[in-house]
């Protein structure tokens, strides 16, 4: 099996290539594995040291969205397991171009190539933001899609964009979707390892709102897993969902971090809330926990405490990032 991961060198992107080489994945063991990433700010080569020297693992530097570039990469691989996106909500309110041509048309990009080429096994990576908000209760696989941020928007246009092309052309597409990552090497714009790595130095972290938006967290290792059983054995033109089974405020969630490291509530500073900021998200995990006996395996309190811990000792990996 040769596998193509598209944002190989980003947080989740390498955590799958890591685990996949290690043979710590619930799927076969490959023969190679192909990294395509165009290091952008959050794409880090340094990612990628614990299995640099893997003689299966290739590195390719190129964009996505560069037609040439993907159509020789993708060219002789019998899966893709497709990460690469912008993800920040942030910056995608501050400007949604760069979501939407990466996103999107780097998405349809690949399919055009994986369809060319008769690449066996497409597996699309997307998040639970696509849904919007949710009060009560959680979504389903076939709940209707209402994003609200131009990230959100770009992510649903991408899944929508995937699940044609098995539906017109017969692919071997899969989709995933999961809730919020953490875990090691997360770049520190995300909300945890921005508190800790601020926390670690001294400073402050900033609150949104009256910090009680809901989020379900999930540790990288358990999203890897899970993309690892979808990619095995999914159904073809299917979603999954993957999530971690523990849903916190914003302000629930900051208490934990400010414990962790030893701060109190004066590194606290309220800010503005996000435009259009969800206020809940939660996933129903019941079809790929029934259909492929997925479950999280990581509780948050360790994630946490692991992660924490990682980011303490692992400054010459985050400071120049945070310059």
């Amino acid at each position: 099996m040769r596998v193509l991961v598209t944002g190989g060198a980003g947080f989740i992107g390498s955590e799958y290539v890591r685990e996949l080489l290690r043979g710590s994945l619930p799927v076969a063991a490959p023969a190679a594995v192909t990294v395509l990433d165009k290091l952008t700010y959050s794409g880090n080569l340094a990612n990628l040291d614990p299995v640099r020297d893997d003689p299966r693992l290739t590195f390719v530097q190129g964009d996505i969205c560069d037609a040439a570039v993907v159509d020789q990469a993708v060219a002789g691989h019998d899966v893709i397991v497709h990460f690469a996106a912008e993800s920040h909500v942030d910056r995608s309110i501050e400007g949604a171009a760069p979501f939407v041509t990466t996103n999107v048309l780097g998405t349809q990009t690949l399919l055009d190539a994986a369809l060319r080429h008769g690449t066996g096994r497409f597996v699309h990576v997307s998040t639970d933001e696509v849904y919007g908000s949710i009060e009560n209760g959680s979504w389903t696989e076939d709940w209707p899609l209402a994003p609200n941020s131009p990230y959100s928007a770009s992510k649903a246009g991408s899944d929508l964009l995937a699940l044609a092309y098995f539906r017109t052309h017969g692919m071997d597409v899969v989709v995933t979707r999961c809730s919020n990552n953490y875990g090691h090497y997360q770049f520190p714009e995300k909300v945890i390892p921005l508190f800790v790595t601020n926390l670690l130095d001294g400073g402050t972290v900033p609150l949104y709102g009256d910090g009680g938006n809901i989020r379900d967290w999930l540790h990288v290792h358990d999203h890897c897993r899970g993309i690892a059983l979808v990619q095995d054995k999914g159904r073809p033109g299917e979603v999954y969902h993957i999530g971690g089974g523990t849903e916190l405020t914003n302000k629930e969630l900051t208490a934990r971090l400010l414990a962790a490291c030893g701060a109190g509530w004066d590194r606290v500073t309220p800010v503005t809330d996000r435009k259009g900021h969800d206020r809940r998200y939660s996933l129903d995990i019941s079809k790929i926990s029934q259909e492929l006996g997925y479950s999280p395996s990581v509780d948050l309190e360790t994630g946490l405490a692991q992660t924490v811990q990682w980011y303490r000792d692992n400054r010459a990996w985050w400071e120049p990032l945070k310059r």
